[in-house]
């Protein structure tokens, strides 16, 4: 007799080497409570459709209750034989109460199953997700509060461009993270939809109320096709998408973090508690968290790629290699909640070195712009006034002083109508705080960017 509750037809054991091969126990366990509910919700229905009687009804979902006490008291041991967390919950029932457990799957298939599961799983941790991004924003704003108007150098090529304000550079990762929040938002539609009582392609005979089952999950709407339901996994693509521009984001922002807190920076200090020391060299203070987050970006775009090329070849409709679209999904789930969450920690915690910040805008020729835009005041045209002042930066250069040292007297001889007004226009805070432009890097503006950021966290909370 097959130890398999699919096994009526065959009269050869399974290889145990095969079973092994096929069961995936060891990682859809993790959908144990999705399932539950699941088959709660569906027997719940065929009891109302009086497709099973109320007291098979009742003692099916007694024992399903029964076996989520026994789960969390650890006393549950699912096994490989039975393959997956559908087929060891069922036989955990039966083993409960008795062939009546075995009225469950009426009108339902592993294919259809499955697919309600990981879409419930996937709504909870795309929630999760959002949540996680919007305690992120909530420090990045702390943080450009704290720091609104400390100086720091801007960057284009890696190579000191403007003077910019600190807040404003953190800002720049809130939009970041705003539009991923965005993305996850518009792929729940995808997410919320009931593939149950699909069956295994083609639906069922019995008078099912999908409907019921979708209200009874918080599902929105039920997929109109039942082949689609069964075999669409573009909602996992679709949210391994979106981790991958998540997980991006937060990679630059490692990139940034490991080099502001360089001797050759030191824009940053990062706190002990999320960095790592050397075994060799006392004097290390290693920035790994922003380094593995920054790594842990590289091994979701292979989870997305890996699922991406199982996809591409697949028949309709459902087909065992499915079943390879879980592994890497939990991994990137995983991944992304736990960078975002050392994320918080380590920029709630790190300290902000002001003063050698604002000193680094005073000795460089950021402000270079500054004398090109006040050529311009004097009605010298930009593509002039920028010639010029690239020769008295050379001219800087050459002599081993900055453009704030050169005197008055040189000014005068490349524009006579210079005056030493010029001075005031080299400052980097007055060459911050006239860029009062609406997405601008003067405090202004910067202040009103950040009012716009609280908004939408305010409104979200709603």
């Amino acid at each position: 007799m097959s130890k398999v509750l699919w096994g009526g037809r065959f009269t050869q054991s399974m290889n145990e080497q095969v079973a092994n091969f096929n069961q995936s126990i060891e990682v859809d366990q993790r959908l144990f409570y999705h399932d539950i509910n699941g088959s709660i919700a569906h027997v719940n229905m065929l009891q109302n459709k009086n497709i099973i009687s109320k007291d098979d009804a009742e003692l099916i979902i007694n024992g399903l209750n029964a076996i989520v006490q026994d789960y969390e008291s650890g006393t549950v041991d699912f096994k490989k034989k039975y393959e997956d967390i559908h087929l060891n919950i069922e036989k955990l029932l039966i083993e409960k109460i008795g062939p009546v457990g075995g009225k469950m799957h009426t009108a339902r298939s592993r294919n259809d199953q499955v697919a309600t599961d990981m879409h419930l799983y996937a709504r909870e941790q795309t929630e999760t997700i959002i949540q996680s991004i919007n305690e992120l924003q909530q420090v990045l704003i702390t943080l450009s509060k704290k720091y609104l108007s400390v100086i720091m150098p801007g960057y284009t090529h890696m190579q000191r461009a403007q003077p910019i304000l600190f807040s404003h550079h953190i800002m720049t990762y809130f939009w970041m993270l705003n539009r991923d929040k965005e993305r996850f938002n518009d792929c729940l539609k995808r997410v919320n939809v009931s593939p149950l009582g699909s069956g295994a392609l083609a639906g069922t005979t019995f008078p099912i109320d999908q409907q019921f089952t979708a209200h009874a999950l918080g599902f929105d709407s039920v997929y109109p096709n039942s082949i689609d339901a069964v075999s669409d996994r573009d909602y996992i693509l679709d949210l391994m998408h979106n981790i991958n521009v998540l997980m991006m984001h937060l990679s630059r922002f490692s990139e940034e973090i490991i080099l502001w807190c360089s001797e050759e920076f030191k824009f940053i200090t990062l706190s002990d508690a999320y960095t790592t020391g050397s075994s060799i060299m006392p004097q290390k203070k290693n920035p790994d968290m922003a380094e593995l987050v920054r790594g842990k970006s590289g091994t979701v775009a292979g989870n997305y790629m890996g699922l991406l090329m199982t996809l591409k070849g697949l028949p309709l409709a459902y087909n065992k290699d499915l079943q390879e679209d879980k592994q890497s999904f939990f991994n990137s789930i995983d991944t992304v909640i736990q960078s975002v969450q050392i994320f918080i920690g380590m920029i709630e915690s790190m300290e902000v070195n002001t003063e050698h910040l604002i000193e680094t805008t005073k000795s460089d020729y950021s402000n270079a712009t500054e004398l090109a835009d006040y050529f311009v005041t004097l009605n010298i045209p930009f593509r002039e006034a920028h010639e010029i002042t690239g020769k008295l930066v050379l001219y800087a250069i050459d002599n081993d002083i900055l453009l704030k040292d050169i005197p008055l007297s040189h000014y005068k001889t490349v524009v006579p109508q210079i005056n030493d007004a010029i001075y005031k226009k080299l400052d980097p805070a007055y060459a911050v705080n006239r860029r009062t432009n609406v997405n601008g890097t003067s405090i202004k503006s910067v202040s009103l960017q950040i009012e716009k950021a609280e908004a939408y966290i305010q409104k979200e909370a709603e």
